[in-house]
């Protein structure tokens, strides 16, 4: 009976343990349908493969993620380094 907790903790530590931190690096851009009613976005994707394979049968087009850390820049165009201080 012990074994099904130990079990299950191990299994959910393995799984947090691949999961990444921070954005996906891929939006995908999905297509109105034509009838004037905008599209959606779904910037969950972790490879550009795995974003086309969803955009390609309804159309759309992919994206990398303006929110993804470690891109050039900020998605609010600050700096993503240190600051710097400024002694008078």
């Amino acid at each position: 009976m012990r074994a099904i907790p130990i079990t299950a903790i191990t299994f959910a530590a393995i799984l947090l343990s691949s999961v990444e931190g921070g954005a996906a690096p891929w939006c995908a851009e999905y297509s109105g349908g034509g009838n004037g009613a905008g599209g959606g976005s779904n910037c969950g994707f972790y490879s550009f493969e795995q974003c086309l394979a969803t955009v390609r049968g309804i159309g759309g087009f992919c994206s990398r993620n303006p929110f993804e850390l470690g891109s050039a820049g900020s998605a609010y165009g600050y700096a993503t380094g240190p600051r710097r201080r400024r002694h008078r």
